[in-house]
């Protein structure tokens, strides 16, 4: 019997025959903390008094989800941050480098790798190939102890996708999709593994984003294979060494199969306050928003800011929203201002802040008022995730959320273009 992506990665990283429902210890390839998970992952590895850590060149530290810091804590927080990385010699990438999602993305992972992360959209990293989890802090301070880590070898959900987005619909509709068809918990501890014609055509800005909201539906990992498009993409980031195929086994033993017909798919919205209360865009249509936010993990990427650009050019923003864009990375921040994509944004009525979470999480820049109601391209609308649970969050792509904010409702890109 063949073995998927997820199987064929955790048998070379333990040099075992690994197979769903076994149990593996693995070396891992990469283990990183951002500003809200590190200082207590390190405290953890503080207490274990193993020393060192086992691998301080794919240790890293990334400050991004408070940047600039709003408060003394967090700012103390990020001292002891800096004071670590000083210390042991890992990597830290300080404030306004970027999201980790992307920076991991852009710097470090590569086809067959294992990622883990203090964050639970480590995930994001599968749209690369690589088998990358979020896991809680004390299991990454072990990681950081030991450079490896046991897992239970997940099993997976095939999900092959077919046809072609009609235009103004793309990964972010068809991941919201699946969600919603899953559940929160439809596929808890489960590898969601991607193909088909449609993935192969896929950006991996597109396969990022959707291995992103794997999480959201409970999975341990969302994995696409690597292929001619992750090549072009590694070598672009310097890494074309890194490349190697990865494709499933054609007889692979899989839980469940999925097929979604691309083609016939329209603008869907999450809305508040899970990310599975999933719904087409026409459904809540004249639905006002009062801050519109396009950027994080998800959609920060150059693709999403070409895509607001595109619909806003010459065009304002409507006079009751706040639209915010944050780059998901100075790379990406860099790239959008040669391309006019800022100096756009900006003439809309865009504010634009630094590479970073943003108003993702709610801390700072952003933060709703009550009974207020945000259309953000983030991957989680849970109550009070912006900072008030007197607020409402709906997630939508850039290209719905571009459209609302400029008409102040929740929008129907298609209607407006």
């Amino acid at each position: 019997m063949g073995k998927t992506l997820n199987e064929k990665i955790l048998s070379e990283k333990s040099g075992t025959d690994a197979r769903a429902g076994d149990i593996v210890i693995a070396q891992v390839d990469l283990v990183f903390v951002q500003d809200t998970t590190g200082p207590l992952t390190i405290r953890q590895f503080k207490e274990v008094k193993h020393g060192s850590l086992a691998n301080p060149q794919r240790t890293a530290i990334f400050l991004d989800h408070a940047i600039p810091s709003p408060n003394r804590q967090l700012s103390n927080d990020h001292q002891f941050l800096r004071r670590f990385a000083e210390e042991t010699n890992c990597l830290i990438f300080e404030g306004g480098t970027g999201i980790c999602h992307q920076l991991v993305a852009e710097m470090f992972a590569n086809p067959g790798d294992i990622i883990v992360g203090a964050d639970s959209h480590t995930v994001t990293a599968g749209g690369l190939g690589a088998f990358a989890t979020g896991m809680g802090s004390s299991d990454i301070a072990i990681v950081f102890a030991l450079g490896k880590t046991w897992f239970r070898v997940p099993e997976t959900f095939k999900i092959s996708i077919s046809g072609r987005f009609q235009k103004w619909v793309g990964a972010k509709d068809l991941v919201l999709h699946l969600i919603g068809a899953l559940g929160a918990d439809g596929a808890t501890y489960k590898a969601l593994e991607f193909d088909g014609q449609t993935v192969s055509n896929m950006t991996i800005s597109e396969r990022l984003a959707v291995a992103n909201m794997a999480v959201e539906a409970g999975a341990k990992v969302g994995i696409f294979p690597s292929d001619s498009v992750t090549k072009k993409y590694l070598a672009a980031q310097g890494r074309a060494n890194k490349y190697k195929a990865l494709q499933p086994d054609a007889d692979a033993d899989y839980e469940r199969a999925i097929t979604i017909d691309a083609s016939e798919l329209e603008p869907m919205v999450a809305m508040p306050h899970t990310v599975d209360n999933v719904v087409p865009v026409s459904m809540l249509a004249g639905t006002k928003v009062d801050q519109v936010f396009i950027g994080t993990c998800t959609n920060g990427r150059l693709e999403d800011l070409a895509t607001a650009a595109v619909i806003l050019r010459n065009k304002k923003r409507h006079p009751s929203v706040r639209l915010i864009i944050a780059p998901a990375s100075q790379q990406v921040l860099t790239a959008a201002i040669k391309a006019g994509y800022i100096e756009t944004l900006v003439a809309a009525g865009a504010i634009l802040l630094p590479p970073g979470c943003a108003a993702c999480l709610g801390l700072h820049q952003g933060v709703l008022g009550d009974n207020e109601a945000c259309l953000s391209t983030a991957n989680r609308n849970f109550k009070g995730r912006m900072g008030n649970t007197e607020a409402s969050i709906y997630l939508a792509s850039p290209a719905t959320a571009t459209a609302s904010a400029l008409t102040g409702e929740i929008t129907d890109p298609r209607k407006v273009l």
